[in-house]
């Protein structure tokens, strides 16, 4: 008995000893793997799986061998989590000792930086290897000032063994050690953000350079104008902002691609950047502008700073090889100063912009003036209130039309009209066009616009024919916008069917750079609203740049001569021959021409005098209301009978003679003859009647004062070479009248004295030359006209057979269908022509009746089913084929005519169709 708990108690003693074995055994193993980054992990140890645990102590009972196995896994499953943790954070962490800086590194802080097996650094804090250089005593300083139990982080670089640099992102905390006073414990963690600071540094180089020159932005050159101007303030500097613009990079883009352009803008920022000298920095703001930074010691010459920016621009628009293509920039430039223009990085930016905006190709390079902050402000306020004119143009009247009258020479009736496009606005009050249109191109409004001036004129002309008044036809002018539509003769023809306009009441314009700039589409669009019988005319002739084989090209019925070409015609000899050469080759090409901006009565008298058809300007009348425009119609109001060119009126001989009594006797001599004559007693003075009247004949005297006969008949040539001119003189200067002979400016030189009866005779048979040349001419202009008009007419015809033969073609294709309809049908059916002749048999009557294919063309009356061809409408019965058929009749009729009869037969009993 007393033995049993004795061996008990022993046996319970060595199950204690065997269990505080283990505890100290678990105890070690846990100390090893929590202290862990100098024990197992800083010796490099692999980590030991959950598998290879410690053998349980023996009797040990299952619940505790239970909770023990899982005290001895828990240390090893955090240090190999640590280590999986480490490399997907491609980070290291470690262990120090303060003060005396040793360390002891985990696994992944020796992967990170490149240390093999146990190797440790060496000299502590203060002598890290992996560490930049530059950086170790500011590491070791972070570390040695960190306050305890504080957390802190740092960014550095780190150097590993084969050379590559890494930017970590340090972080740790200290904290004293346990019973251990004035000893600090310290663990950090190392993390990789090499690839996050190099995304970062490639976006903050994306938000401050251009993606395609690489130059910097405008973001950037903000800040740099910013730095600038705070030192410049500092040290009462100044500079200049060049804002550069390069419409052509658009363009090239517009017409040659994306590609091509991106080419065009990384070559002008090559040659840009390396136009920039000391003090000056370059950006790219976008698209075609680009900006350029001028520093200056002193304020600049604005003399020396123009010759800078001349020569950047003759750099800058050398040629650029764009494949087998030269492409020739175009650059602007707008000049700001600061501080005298602005003193704010952004408005000094924006005033060079402004600057920028009111140079033009003749004058390419501006400065900023107050003016110019104030145009813009005006482009804008005019953009504004533009926008609101046309979402509502009936709102208040902003938006009228009024009309100039078109004369015709020939009998100076009105013939047409030109709607012209007036704005009140109620802030700004009357807008002229020349102001507010180039403002609708920009904004994008000219086709609203055209589409309202075309309206109202349609609408207009409708009511003008509905009042009764003589025709006349209405003249709008095409913008880009809308001669660029595919569908513009639809689009056009619409209107003139909602308005009720006729199409031959209507005359469209278009200017010469609409026309050339996509020729094809013009002459296809122009060809289609020709057709239909509307007038195209080509405005500001002379002006452009197309060529004569792109006049033939262009649909054209009419050449409006530029304003610029009548101005002054009676003292600019060269105005007057590019008018005249205009109007012979209008007419060589069967086109009418009109003159524009005709203001006096010599511009008129000259215009008339050189076969011009008609004119318009503010002699005849200025722009008018339409109710005006009614009531000149109504009135009959014309030319006066002088002007007009198709009104014979007797002939009219100038004399021209410095001396008063040849004047005298000349005049008594040919008055005889029913002449009207005029006399000039100098050469200006015969120029001048010139130009206020027609004139046949010229007798001029040889030597005057100022200007001698022949060179006076050569002007006079220039000028009306229509005219026949004779010299009257005592002196035999003969080589210079030779010449003047010889070339055309002389008809006849006569001698003075004069035989009166001679002198009589030599000016009947000039006026009856000219009466030749006259009906010459007029003959011509008539066959002219008739060719054109039978060119119109053949174009008219053509277009017609066109449309017949398209609509012939349809309706063979309709019967086509229909006759295979009735072919399918179960029913037999026979159609009869007007004539009563067999026209058709479907398969089902060829089928029942084989003879019946063979009566087409033959008499109704032969058809198996005797009878029933002499009813009307109705039903009946009839034998054919051996057999009693139900036959029904049904006349045919096409616009009330009787057009034939089909019959359809079915056997008796059967259900019919």
């Amino acid at each position: 008995m007393g033995a049993g708990p004795s061996r008990r108690s022993s046996a319970l003693n060595v199950k204690n000893a065997h269990l505080s074995s283990y505890k100290n055994d678990i105890n070690a193993s846990t100390a090893g793997a929590a202290g862990g980054l100098g024990t197992r992990c800083a010796a490099g140890s692999p980590m030991t799986s959950p598998d290879s645990a410690l053998p349980p102590p023996p009797d040990t009972a299952p619940g505790a061998l239970h909770a023990m196995q899982a005290q001895q896994q828990e240390p090893l499953w955090n240090a190999q989590m640590l280590e999986r943790t480490e490399k997907l954070c491609r980070s290291g962490s470690f262990e120090i000792e303060l003060p005396s800086g040793r360390l002891m590194m985990s696994a992944g802080l020796r992967e990170l930086v490149g240390l093999q097996g146990e190797q440790t650094p060496e000299g502590g804090l203060n002598a890290l290897s992996w560490v930049s250089p530059d950086e170790r005593a500011y590491v070791a300083v972070i570390w040695r000032s960190a306050t305890p139990d504080e957390p802190f982080e740092f960014e550095h670089r780190l150097v590993c063994t084969d050379g590559r640099r890494l930017v970590v992102l340090h972080r740790g905390v200290v904290h004293e050690v346990p019973g251990k006073s004035g000893r600090l414990r310290g663990v950090g963690m190392l993390q990789d953000i090499t690839a996050q600071r190099e995304a970062e540094q490639r976006l903050q180089q994306a938000m401050n350079h251009n993606e395609v020159t690489g130059l910097p932005n405008r973001a950037a050159l903000l800040d740099h104008l910013d730095a600038a101007a705070h030192a410049a303030r500092w040290s009462a500097g100044c500079f200049s902002v060049l804002a550069l613009e390069v419409p052509r990079i658009a363009e090239v883009k517009a017409s040659m691609g994306f590609g091509a352009g991106d080419t065009l803008s990384m070559a002008l920022a090559s040659r840009l950047a390396a136009a920039c000298g000391p003090g000056e920095w370059v950006a790219h703001l976008g698209e075609g502008e680009f900006a350029l930074m001028l520093e200056h010691a002193a304020r600049p010459d604005p003399a020396s700073l123009r010759a800078r920016a001349e020569a950047l621009c003759l750099q800058m628009d050398a040629p650029v090889r764009l494949g087998a293509t030269d492409v020739f920039p175009s650059s602007r430039v707008g000049i700001a100063r600061f501080p005298d223009d602005a003193d704010e990085p952004a408005v000094l930016l924006e005033r060079a912009q402004t600057a920028r905006m009111g140079t033009n190709a003749a004058a390419p390079l501006g400065f900023f003036e107050p003016e110019s902050s104030a145009q813009v402000v005006r482009a804008l306020q005019l953009e504004a209130g533009l926008r609101r004119a046309v979402e509502d143009p009936e709102a208040g009247g902003q938006l009228q039309l009024l009309y100039q009258p078109q004369v015709d020479l020939s009998d100076g009736r009105i013939r047409g009209v030109e709607a012209l496009l007036r704005w009140h606005d109620p802030v700004l009050g009357d807008v002229p066009p020349a102001e507010f249109l180039p403002v609708a191109e920009r904004a994008g409004l000219s086709g609203a616009i055209g589409e309202f001036v075309m309206r109202r004129a349609c609408a207009q002309a409708a009511a003008w024919q509905r009042a009764g008044l003589p025709r006349v036809r209405v003249c709008v002018n095409l913008s880009s916008a809308q001669l660029q539509r595919p569908d513009l003769a639809a689009h056009v023809q619409g209107i003139l069917r909602a308005t009720g306009a006729d199409p031959s009441g209507l005359g469209l314009e278009l200017t010469e750079g609409l026309a050339i700039a996509d020729m094809s589409h013009a002459s296809a669009v122009l060809r289609a609203l020709r057709a239909q019988g509307i007038e195209i005319a080509l405005d500001d002739f002379g002006t452009g740049y197309s060529s004569l084989g792109a006049l033939r090209s262009l649909p054209l019925d009419l050449v409006k001569v530029d304003r610029s070409f009548v101005q002054d015609v009676t003292s600019a000899a060269h105005d007057v021959s590019v008018t005249r050469a205009i109007i012979t080759m209008a007419h060589g090409l069967q086109l009418r021409v009109l003159a524009e901006g005709v203001e006096t009565e010599s511009q008129l008298s000259l215009l008339g005098a050189n076969t011009c058809d008609l004119i318009q300007g503010r002699w005849f009348s200025p722009p008018v209301s339409a109710d005006e425009v009614a009531r000149m119609l109504r009135e009959g109001r014309r030319l006066p009978e002088r002007f007009v060119t198709r009104v014979r009126r007797g002939h009219t001989v100038l004399l021209v003679d410095d001396e008063e009594n040849i004047l005298s006797a000349l005049k008594r001599l040919l008055r005889r003859d029913g002449y009207h004559i005029l006399t000039a007693s100098s050469a200006a003075e015969g120029l001048q009647r010139l130009a206020e009247t027609e004139v046949d004949v010229i007798v001029s005297d040889q030597r005057m004062p100022g200007m001698s006969g022949v060179e006076f008949l050569r002007r006079a040539k220039e000028l009306y070479p229509h005219t026949v001119r004779m010299v009257l003189s005592g002196y035999t200067e003969l080589q210079s009248i030779i010449d003047a002979v010889n070339e055309g400016a002389i008809y006849r030189f006569l001698t003075k004295p004069w035989d009166d009866q001679h002198l009589r005779a030599h000016v009947a048979e000039a006026v009856r030359h000219k009466d030749m040349v006259d009906e010459n001419r007029r003959l011509a202009r008539q066959v002219e006209t008739a060719n054109a008009d039978l060119a119109a007419v053949n174009a008219r015809l053509a277009q017609s057979a066109a449309q017949q033969r398209e609509h012939a073609d349809l309706m063979a294709l309709i019967a086509g269908s229909l006759r295979d309809v009735l072919d399918e049908l179960p029913a037999a059916v026979i159609g009869i022509d007007p004539e009563g002749l067999v026209a058709f048999v479907n398969r089902k009557a060829e089928h029942s009746w084989p003879e019946a294919a063979s009566l087409l063309g033959q008499s109704a009356a032969t058809l198996p089913c005797m009878g029933f061809t002499e009813m009307g409408e109705g039903v009946c019965h009839a034998s054919a084929g051996g057999h009693e058929h139900v036959v029904r009749v049904r006349p045919l009729r096409h616009g009330g005519l009787e057009g034939g009869r089909l019959v359809m037969l079915t056997p008796l009993g059967e259900e019919t169709l």
